[in-house]
């Protein structure tokens, strides 16, 4: 068993409804405790469920309109935001305008600056200002990468402008229908995630099973970027029984919740 610094919890979901649904609560009861918190937001497949479980409880009205600060995770180097292939333009399709986020106040990080230093030094000064990261909602890239924090990433990773991985571009080729993936992304680091006071790692599929063991259970190493998220004060981990298959309490070193 690894050892920890902070408190973590596994949830493992026995259906995709449960997956959203248990991904929703966690969220939600995070935001309730801490409202003005600011979170950042991962896109991807594995999050839309839980994204669109939270927009159906708006539009039920059992959900108001976050008033935390949004910040975006990552983006594609050259990619404008009337790009298909933005992933600010996804972020704003599936969870800012469902949830009747003004866009003029989310936090960018944006991959078509002509200075990405300057971006990057702009994005961790703005995140700063609203008192830092309280919420982190994550995904597990298939080489362990967060973010586009490709291995070799170590803790004290900043914002940057990372070369993309095979093993990326290949993921990410099928959210594109053939278009060409970006070789670049610009990224928060990794040590503005660990400052989180709450990390949501949400790992779907059993193509994540091997990754998610070893972030989890395996030793720290930059070959391994997720491996690192134990450090945080408090992680949740949502899975679905694909994903978490054969994890046992020992390996977790935490609370470890039954299948539900």
């Amino acid at each position: 068993m690894s050892s920890r610094d902070g408190e973590a919890e596994l949830l493992v979901a026995s259906s995709d409804a449960t997956f959203a649904r248990l991904g929703a609560d966690v969220i939600r009861g995070i935001w309730d405790d801490c409202p003005g918190g600011a979170t950042i937001l991962a896109t991807g497949w594995t999050p839309i469920p839980v994204f669109r479980e939270l927009a159906a409880r708006h539009t039920r009205g059992e959900l108001s309109t976050p008033q935390c600060p949004i910040v975006q995770l990552d983006e594609y180097v050259g990619v404008e935001d009337s790009d298909p292939r933005s992933l600010y333009a996804w972020l704003d399709r599936e969870f800012l305008t469902p949830l009747e986020i003004d866009a003029s106040s989310v936090i960018r990080l944006r991959g078509t600056t002509a200075d990405s230093e300057e971006e990057c030094s702009r994005f961790e000064a703005a995140v700063a200002a609203v008192g830092g990261l309280h919420l982190a909602v994550l995904g597990l890239g298939p080489n362990g990468h967060v973010g586009f924090n490709e291995p070799p990433s170590g803790p004290t990773a900043r914002t940057r402008v990372v070369p993309l991985s095979p093993e990326s571009m290949a993921s990410n080729a099928r959210y594109w229908n053939g278009a060409e993936v970006p070789v670049e992304g610009i990224t928060a680091g990794l040590d503005l995630l660990l400052a989180a006071d709450v990390v949501v790692l949400l790992v779907a599929g059993a193509h994540k099973r091997e990754i998610l063991r070893r972030s989890v259970a395996g030793p720290e190493s930059p070959e391994v970027p997720a491996s690192y998220l134990r450090r945080v004060s408090r992680l949740i981990i949502v899975a679905d029984d694909d994903a978490a298959a054969g994890l046992t309490p020992e390996e977790i070193g935490s609370r470890h919740q039954p299948r539900i």
